[in-house]
């Protein structure tokens, strides 16, 4: 399991994701599930993973090779094509959803009558040319959607405990560093109720306007602001819980009955 976030906000676009593959007592590692996919003078392509690491790591290969994509015109040799010669971010998300099809497939074929999960999904964001970032979660199947300013966020893998975070801290107004602090909450909190989540966390971003990486980080344990951050979280949830008022319903008698 994993968790991987895309933040995309006025001032630019914010992606982060854990790096544990298996949790258990004794069975924990690691994996880079955040890159940097294409850094070529005013370009900036980055892909973050959770799923079948056998699906998504055919896929990045596939797509750094080139994919064949279909062709309307039916010619019988299309063009390969790459992250690298998109012409825009959308166009990137169509190439990396049909290599994550394609690696799908290939692998549903190869396991077919095994009981092993296939499901993949991806998070591809960046900026071409100094026009605004644009973010897209990517489907097992290749279909995508975008990240929309009225819900200015995607996340895949163990999302279901960060996402009451987003929801309530997140609107496309905030300030980048601001939806960085909101990320690592949203990351704090996943990570308090599910082992399968776990640091160290990587970190992008990328303001608008500039096609090129401003912040590339890696968050571990030892990490000086992630820790009084998660301190510092953990204590105002429990002055905020005890600052309201109990219901009435639920308050101790002034007098206990006798036994």
């Amino acid at each position: 399991m994993t968790y991987c976030v895309g933040i995309l906000v006025r001032e630019g676009l914010v992606m982060m994701a854990d790096t544990r593959t298996n949790a258990g007592v004794d069975n924990i590692s690691s994996y880079r599930k955040l890159r940097v996919m294409d850094t070529h003078p005013g370009r900036v392509i980055a892909v973050a993973s959770a799923g079948s690491l056998s699906v998504t790591q055919s896929a990045l290969s596939r797509v750094q090779e080139g994919i064949q994509m279909p062709d309307k015109a039916g010619n019988a040799e299309p063009e390969r094509e790459t992250l690298d010669t998109a012409p825009s971010v959308f166009r990137a998300a169509q190439i990396m959803g049909q290599a994550l099809h394609d690696a799908k497939d290939a692998i549903d074929k190869v396991v077919e009558g095994n009981d092993v999960s296939t499901d993949a999904t991806l998070l591809l964001a960046g900026s071409i040319d100094g026009r605004r970032p644009r973010l897209f979660l990517i489907y097992g199947a290749g279909n995508f959607i975008e990240c929309q300013s009225d819900t200015p966020f995607l996340q895949i893998g163990e999302h279901k405990y960060g996402k009451p975070v987003l929801d309530r801290m997140i609107t496309y107004e905030t300030p980048l560093a601001e939806a960085v602090k909101i990320g690592l909450i949203s990351f704090s909190a996943t990570m308090r109720s599910n082992l399968a989540v776990g640091l160290p966390i990587d970190l992008i971003t990328v303001r608008s306007g500039i096609s090129a990486i401003e912040v590339l980080h890696r968050i571990d344990a030892d990490d000086p602001y992630y820790r009084e951050m998660n301190d510092r979280w953990s204590n105002a949830l429990r002055a905020a819980a005890a600052a309201i008022p109990l219901p009435e319903y639920a308050s101790a008698p002034e007098e206990l009955p006798p036994d």
